[in-house]
């Protein structure tokens, strides 16, 4: 009897705890874009990404979906989502639609940090820089080829640009140095950590404090247009449909096509079975788009191959970790190559290897000062031991060799001169500090230059030219500033400043739309 009173009693007790809504019961599931309301974690090949931050978002659920906007932004990478937070603070009603489950694209991969010079953080650490110097190492890093005008703007928003994350909580005030740059100017976290998932989780806290819709899993499949002006888009939400969403002006923002091997084949046969490091959305939807809209395009043959990638899982490992310095060895046990010299002429040093990979190596100070080391360990990449001896045995290498080697480039920091490669930046500290690690490195798809024609505000032209009224676009799916080489960091830099301007033209444009 006892028994049955206990089991009486625990029944009840789950009946008033269910109405009272404990236990985790919801009242009502969100949906989000045709799946859930919370978008699971994205897995590159079994490995957690490092976008955990949007990856565990809430977005918006569909049944709030409208039929119009002020502005519709498609891609929610750093770009869109800056020129959501622009609009938005001009007065504008904007939305944002990305057709992958979670926030972020390609910028959530982003590593070494943001480019700028002359900003506030450069002067309170004693960097002098200006944006002359600025812009001639970007135009020889492009071969000269790059957009002038596109880059004139670009380096002298760049200061701009940073004070403006820092207003809105997103600091970057830890300055390194990339490839090609003489001098420290790429931004980063105060940590030294990765600086793409620190944007993505800031700039995705602003556009959901902001209250700006942003919609995931929405595939937009067409630009919709009338009397030659862009009025909004088609949208398809998985197994809910096709929609059509109005706008008095559209902002692309929907990345480049370095995951697009159709593409890449087509422009560069050459790079053909290459890995590469774009997350799996970047297709140049939006290249496809607005071409059929009539826009034109520019340099989509220059694409850029990353000299330091993890080849079994197409990871990125950061440029800021050679800025750190470490240095490149071969099989050998060799430097070949002045580490801190333009991708591409790292690139082709490694490509001209006879096994065509090779060895970053560095120091637990290196370590320390990069803290996006630390991900690539719990990602396995990093071979680690006590000493130079182990380290080589670990990987394969003549330790004599690399010991050699190590002894020789300690020597060349010490003495601020490196007489075998000409080697100038990444040298204020050596490599003498216990443990060793080395992480095993081939070149990889990265970054695809090319991509719609703009102008310095934005807009997106035409074969003649002549903008498209009501068409803006920004970040990888636009080509020409960077010509046929980037700068490590300049895509970061590219994305906040041309998203900035994005927001605030296409604001302008929308409030002359009646």
């Amino acid at each position: 009897m006892r028994k049955k009173s206990n089991i009486a009693l625990i029944l009840l007790l789950s009946i008033l705890l269910i109405l009272s809504g404990c236990g985790n019961v919801s009242k009502k599931p969100e949906k989000n874009a045709g799946t859930n309301n919370t978008a699971q974690k994205e897995k590159d090949k079994g490995k957690k990404d490092a976008a955990s931050g949007a990856s565990m978002a809430s977005y918006t659920p569909l049944e709030e979906l409208k039929k119009s906007y002020d502005i519709v932004i498609v891609g929610a990478g750093g770009a869109g989502m800056t020129a959501a937070l622009e609009a938005k603070a001009a007065g504008m009603n904007p939305v944002i639609l990305e057709k992958m489950p979670v926030a972020g694209g390609n910028t959530s991969k982003a590593s070494s940090g943001m480019n700028a010079s002359g900003t506030k953080f450069q002067k309170e650490q004693g960097i002098s820089d200006n944006n002359d110097l600025f812009y001639e190492e970007t135009l020889k890093g492009g071969h000269n080829t790059n957009n002038k005008d596109m880059l004139h703007f670009f380096v002298d928003n760049s200061a701009k640009a940073i004070e403006w994350l820092d207003s809105i909580g997103i600091t970057l005030n830890n300055i390194t140095i990339t490839g090609g740059m003489s001098e420290k100017r790429t931004h980063r976290p105060k940590d030294g950590s990765a600086v793409g998932q620190y944007l993505v989780t800031g700039l995705l806290k602003n556009v959901q404090e902001k209250s700006i819709p942003i919609f995931v899993n929405a595939n937009v499949k067409e630009i919709t247009k009338q009397a030659g002006k862009a009025n909004g888009v088609k949208v398809v939400f998985g197994q809910n449909g096709e929609k059509t969403i109005a706008a008095k002006s559209v902002v692309i923002t929907a990345g480049g096509f370095g995951a697009n091997m159709d593409i890449i084949a087509k422009v560069r046969p050459d790079l053909e079975g290459y890995v590469t490091t774009n997350q799996k959305g970047s297709t140049g939807d939006g290249i496809k788009m607005i071409e059929k809209m009539g826009g034109n395009t520019v340099d989509m043959e220059q694409i850029q191959v990353h000299p330091t990638v993890q080849q079994e899982n197409s990871y990125l490992i950061g440029e800021a970790v050679r800025g750190e310095g470490a240095i490149l060895i071969t099989s050998k046990g060799k430097r070949f190559i002045n580490e801190m010299a333009a991708r591409d002429s790292v690139t082709e040093a490694i490509t001209k290897l006879p096994e065509k990979n090779a060895f970053l190596v560095f120091d637990s100070g290196v370590k320390s000062r990069s803290k996006a080391v630390e991900q690539y360990e719990k990602m396995g990449f990093v071979k680690t031991k006590d000493t130079i001896k182990a380290l080589a045995e670990e990987i394969g290498v003549p330790a004599d060799q690399l010991q050699k080697t190590l002894d020789s480039w300690n020597s060349a920091v010490k003495n601020k001169k490196d007489a075998e490669f000409g080697r100038k930046t990444g040298m204020d500290y050596d490599l003498t500090a216990a443990p060793y690690y080395a992480i095993k490195i081939g070149p990889g798809i990265h970054y695809t230059m090319g991509g719609v024609r703009i102008n310095t505000n934005t807009e997106v032209l035409d074969k003649d030219g002549k903008a498209i009224p009501g068409l803006f676009s920004a970040g990888e799916v636009t080509g020409g500033l960077h010509g046929e080489n980037r700068i490590g960091g300049n895509s970061v830099a590219e994305i906040i400043i041309f998203g900035r301007q994005a927001g605030i033209k296409s604001s302008e444009y929308a409030k002359m739309v009646k």
